[in-house]
């Protein structure tokens, strides 16, 4: 809804894929997705990264991304992780070691851009 993207988000993938939460005193306030190399990049892969927007400024996003990367690597590996980022977040993952990789594209009528942490 935050985004205006008003329908369902569904792939089919979240079988296959690790799920990380944030909750505290019961509440979600963070949210990844780990997706194995090969299911929707040949990389893995970091998505659906989201924090509840009363969390956003707390540092609780760079802690998401902390642990997921750091999740990822005990799951599968230390390895690349390919992202598909909102354009306007790429200084944010750029602190994470992901750099961009490839031109901005649109998805859901939002700017996009592949990064990938090496």
């Amino acid at each position: 809804m935050e985004q205006q993207c008003l329908f369902q988000d569904m792939d089919g993938a979240d079988p296959d894929c690790h799920h990380l939460l944030g909750e505290h005193d019961g509440r979600l306030l963070a949210y990844a997705r780990l997706v194995p190399a090969g299911l929707k990049f040949s990389e893995a892969s970091i998505g659906r990264v989201v924090s509840d927007p009363a969390a956003r400024g707390t540092g609780l996003g760079h802690v998401l991304m902390r642990e997921a990367v750091q999740h990822l690597q005990r799951l599968w590996g230390a390895q690349p992780i390919r992202i598909g980022a909102q354009a306007r977040l790429q200084a944010f993952y750029e602190q994470h070691g992901f750099v961009r990789d490839g031109d901005i594209y649109l998805e859901d009528g939002i700017d996009h851009i592949e990064m990938l942490r090496r």
